[in-house]
């Protein structure tokens, strides 16, 4: 009778969940859970979800395929279970129970006194175990996490023991491990698509995943001769089956006309072999990433490829996390591309914003948090773009290896008017093109600040500027239209004003830091002693330094004018709106929910 109770209740939590989605319109009718990701690599945890926008709420449900005595999901800064926000599942071997935790810096559990994961309910199928539970994008709970608009890390473990309470869970004694996502997908419609549109998928060539944790693989195509010119409406993922948990992401880069013909190449993306031609290839045409749908251009606008002026040559390339080290997989994930040659009314652009690729721009080692900032100033986007300005409707944030968080700000006026998109819990090993909220116009004379923060705590040597993955970027693509001449519009700081960065070190030190022309900009952070104030000086010259502006065409070159020795764009901060909290309840003892799952798990 408690098992048919517990069923029944659980078809009505269902039930709701669907009504829901249905009233707000957070989901395709056909399924109440639009958004699906494997959590481990095997694929035994299955994670879907949907948003609702107006109660401001994220329903969750968690397949377990082959449970065992509990469950712990939840998430964190950096995919950590030191100070996560969890809601557990586990049995001491007679009964199950619920509860929403918490863990302190030591990873030890504790039960919350605020019950924000709120359990729908619980149910055994032949494929396995559900939990349906939802929660809060902000809970005013100082314990919790706040689901925000970026990247989500979230994490998981996996009881093989019963336990006798929820302070008897050993973290680090048990599996564990995490699962990137952007949770709180846009809620867009899907446009209507052209009766003449084609398709072509850009896959792996039956590739060998190499057994080790992580591999970036390139692969090579070519369009046919005199492909005339199309415009690209929309693309999805085409992942191999079996292979869902090791396709992280990819992309699909065009090359540079300019280059010619690029010599064919199917092999990891930082082999020696590699062809240095395919340096070229950075033109961004799609990308995908775990946790993503199909990618859906406006209706009104499409992106062009193919035709005069357009390269022939593509480059796919996938990132496999692997985890496991699976040994002989085979795969030919890659990108469905559907395209049209009935042109829209626009031709979609994509323009890069951020910092120049150039080493004046470093970060010292050991650094928890340092940021910089490219500018995209008024005096570019006055003479660039048309007297309507421009329409974003998409954005791809790009880091190395140090970035953590990313954020672009339009500023009108000298105000800081709007985020265009932000991800404050970014990571560079999960990146995808993010469709935005709503349509965000830039006009002439708008400035746009991309900050990135990077953490070089791992790092005993300067990090500069530059392609290499050691290296480091700060790049937000944005996807827009109508399509413009202007391709680039980033900054750099003076060189001039480096130069005397590096003497007055120079002069306050005992180390000699060479300034000579002869030794290149790497070198000479290298030789720098990084104590407190060289530190502190290289961040402020930052903060205050003239810039060299890039405002550039797609030929590389820069519009007419003026662009080294710019003044720094002086720009009033967006204030954060403080949460609207209620006054916190009487405090009780939190108390877990009991479950009926049957004896044993």
């Amino acid at each position: 009778m408690r098992e048919v109770a517990s069923m029944y209740f659980t078809m009505i939590a269902v039930f709701l969940v669907v009504l829901v989605v249905a009233l707000q319109g957070t989901a395709p009718r056909e399924s109440p859970f639009p958004y699906t990701v494997p959590l481990d690599p095997q694929g035994l945890l299955e994670l879907s979800w949907n948003v609702s926008y107006p109660l401001r709420l994220v329903h969750f449900q968690v397949l377990v395929k082959e449970p065992k005595f509990g469950l712990l999901f939840g998430m964190s800064d950096r995919g950590e279970f030191e100070n996560a926000d969890l809601a557990v599942l586990w049995s001491d071997g007679r009964n199950s129970y619920f509860g929403d935790a918490w863990s302190d810096e030591e990873g030890q559990l504790h039960m919350d006194s605020q019950q924000d994961y709120q359990l729908l309910g619980a149910h055994k199928a032949p494929e396995g175990l559900y939990l349906l539970f939802r929660r809060a994008f902000s809970t005013c709970d100082p314990k919790d996490y706040v689901i925000e608009d970026g990247t989500v890390h979230l994490i998981y473990g996996i009881l093989e023991q019963p336990v006798h309470s929820l302070q008897a869970i050993n973290t680090s004694a048990i599996p564990t491990g995490l699962q990137r996502v952007q949770l709180l997908k846009p809620n867009i419609s899907v446009p209507e698509l052209p009766s003449d549109m084609q398709s072509m998928a850009i896959t792996a060539p039956d590739v060998v995943i190499p057994s080790q944790e992580t591999t970036y693989w390139c692969y090579m195509v070519e369009l046919p001769e005199k492909f005339p010119k199309h415009h690209i409406v929309m693309y999805e993922p085409v992942i191999t089956a079996g292979n869902e948990a090791l396709v992280h992401h990819m992309e699909v880069f065009q090359c540079a006309a300019e280059q010619g013909s690029v010599p064919g190449y199917n092999g990891p993306c930082d082999a020696k072999m590699k062809p240095a031609q395919l340096n070229v290839c950075r033109h961004v045409l799609a990308a995908w990433a775990m946790g993503a749908q199909a990618f859906y251009y406006p209706e009104e606008a499409g992106l062009a490829f193919g035709g005069p002026g357009s390269s022939r040559y593509l480059r796919l390339e996938i990132h496999y996390h692997n985890p496991l080290v699976f040994k002989g997989r085979r795969d030919s994930s890659g990108i469905r591309l559907y395209y049209t040659a009935r042109l829209r009314r626009y031709d979609a652009g994509i323009l890069e914003l951020g910092l120049v690729y150039t080493p004046v721009m470093a970060i010292p080692p050991g650094e928890a948090e340092f940021q910089l900032s490219g500018y995209c100033t008024d005096k570019c986007t006055r003479l660039a773009l048309p007297p309507a300005g421009i329409r974003v409707f998409a954005s791809q944030l790009h880091t190395h290896l140090a970035g953590r968080r990313v954020v672009t700000v339009l500023a009108r006026e000298g105000r800081a008017r709007r985020v265009l998109n932000a991800d404050t819990h970014y990571s560079p090993h999960f990146q995808e093109i993010r469709m935005l909220k709503e349509l965000v116009p830039v006009l002439p004379g708008d400035e746009l600040i991309t900050t990135c923060t990077y953490n070089t705590q791992d790092r005993s040597r300067a990090t500069v500027g530059g392609f290499g993955i050691m290296e480091e970027m700060c790049v937000n693509y944005v996807h827009y239209y109508p399509q413009t001449q202007l391709e680039l519009c980033k900054s750099a700081v003076d060189p001039g004003y480096l130069r005397r960065y590096f003497n007055l070190v120079n002069r306050f030190n005992d180390e000699e830091v060479c300034t000579c022309p002869r030794v290149s900009v790497p070198q000479q952070f290298a030789s720098v002693p990084w104590n407190a104030f060289n530190r502190d000086v290289l961040r402020s010259l930052y903060g205050f330094a003239p810039i060299s502006v890039h405002c550039n065409k797609s030929s590389a070159v820069r519009f007419p004018g003026e662009w080294e020795k710019q003044p720094l764009p002086e720009v009033t901060e967006l204030r954060d709106a403080a949460p609207r909290c209620p006054p916190a309840p009487a405090a009780r003892p939190p108390a877990p929910v009991a479950l009926h799952l049957g004896r044993g798990q």
